[in-house]
């Protein structure tokens, strides 16, 4: 999609396979230009300077910070050296989309949090299954009913690299640098708000590691403010890659398989006489129509923030949150939360 004559300037830095759904929203989005990539990899950045055509290329993000009129950053590296770049980003007053993790640990978060509070750029962290339509519509159907009762996540993974990167102290452990996008996503399944996720006040963690490095189980309860309890199974070293989740109202439910391409099945339960109910599935589609399209996405989104003036819905300080969260799972915290 070719660009407006107005669209923001954009730079990426950070080629990896992370960066590639972002090149693709990018793309997408007239509102935005691609203007400049910056990757330490010389193979890498030569095969996305031909695939993606930015106008310039940089070995340094530095020397395309400094030489480069940006308005928007997208930092998409390795969390490790992550938080260097945000900061140099956020100093400069651009607008900065933050890879998640947001760093390799709640301290670094905390760290971003503060400058981006100070800084004359916004910045949003890249939880994108808060922005799949079809998890914003089923938000729109529990909220309608009253919210969330109970929501569960599973995220689930075979053996890969990430023992390696942990090693080498690149990624922190799994639940955090991986497993966080569905802990980040039961806290906006429970959120009762449009814009906002729920805020966990205790959670009750069993952590039991395999042999091999990051083969990392976890089975975890949470207790939201607002009372609704949502359950967390992530286990890696297991058979096979599968990431569900479900969320449940009165007489409600909804279930998600976000494995591959969204789906979703929805069930609703009517009062018959004697106390019971009767659950049917629902055959109606979800009405994406009415959370922005079958198109939106987290890229879409944070532009309208941007041109708008709106804060966007997963910043850096409610990020922390989720990282906090992670942490105390990850360490087996049995009880309340500070």
């Amino acid at each position: 999609m070719t660009a407006s004559l107005d669209a923001l300037k954009v730079g990426v830095i950070g080629c990896g396979g992370h960066a590639q759904g972002h090149f693709q929203m990018i793309a997408a989005e007239p509102r935005l230009r691609l203007t400049a990539i910056a990757e330490i990899d010389p193979k890498r950045l030569e095969e996305h300077t031909a695939r993606h055509r930015p106008e310039r290329s940089f070995a340094d993000y530095r020397q395309m910070l400094d030489q480069c009129e940006l308005d928007l950053v997208y930092v998409v590296t390795m969390p490790a050296p992550l938080m260097p770049i945000v900061l140099d980003c956020l100093e400069r007053g651009l607008h900065v989309s933050v890879e998640k993790p947001p760093g390799m640990d709640s301290a670094q978060t905390e760290q971003m949090a503060r400058a981006a509070r100070q800084s004359k750029g916004k910045a949003m962290v890249s939880f994108n299954r808060r922005y799949f339509p079809q998890v914003l519509a089923v938000r729109q159907l529990v909220r309608e009913r009253g919210g969330a009762i109970h929501c569960a996540a599973t995220y689930n993974k075979n053996q890969s690299g990430m023992g390696e990167w942990r090693r080498i102290g690149l990624i922190p452990d799994p639940v955090i640098c991986d497993a966080i996008h569905h802990v980040d996503l039961l806290r906006w399944l429970a959120g009762a708000g449009q814009d906002r996720a729920a805020l966990p006040k205790a959670v009750y963690s069993e952590v039991q590691d395999g042999e091999r490095p990051c083969a990392h189980r976890h089975n975890a309860v949470i207790r939201f403010e607002n009372n609704a309890i949502g359950s967390l199974m992530s286990h890696y070293g297991v058979g096979f890659r599968i990431q569900r989740a479900e969320v449940h109202a009165e007489d409600f439910s909804a279930y998600l398989d976000l494995t591959g391409a969204p789906q979703c099945e929805l069930y609703q339960a009517t009062p018959e006489e004697g106390g019971r109910a009767r659950g049917t599935r629902l055959e109606n589609p979800l009405d994406l129509e009415a959370v922005g399209g079958v198109e939106f996405n987290e890229t879409r989104h944070f532009v309208d923030c941007i041109l708008q003036d709106r804060t966007p819905w997963s910043t850096l300080e409610d990020a922390v949150v989720t990282m906090k969260l992670c942490e105390a799972i990850r360490r087996g915290h049995k009880g309340a939360l500070s």
